[in-house]
């Protein structure tokens, strides 16, 4: 079992917030939300449902590069304030 963090970017659009995953956004990692707190809890979905899609279809989850995705070996819980 490993721990992914990935980064995550969050940006006003409009009357709404964009927030998509660099390194999954071709995968279809991308969101948005009426708040920057909305956008955010809509991007963990997302990035959990296209991580066990691609796990699913036997795809490897990458894991490079280091800025944009942590692997930790263990379980972890990631926090955001």
């Amino acid at each position: 079992m490993k721990t992914y963090v990935f980064r995550v970017v969050v940006e006003p659009d409009e009357d709404r917030c964009f927030a998509h995953c660099p390194v999954l956004e071709d995968k279809g990692a991308a969101t948005w939300g009426y708040t920057k707190e909305e956008a955010l809890k809509n991007m963990r979905e997302v990035v959990q449902m296209t991580v066990e899609s691609m796990l699913e279809h036997g795809e490897k989850i990458p894991e490079e590069p280091k800025e944009e995705v942590k692997v930790f070996s263990e379980p972890s819980v990631a926090v955001t304030v």
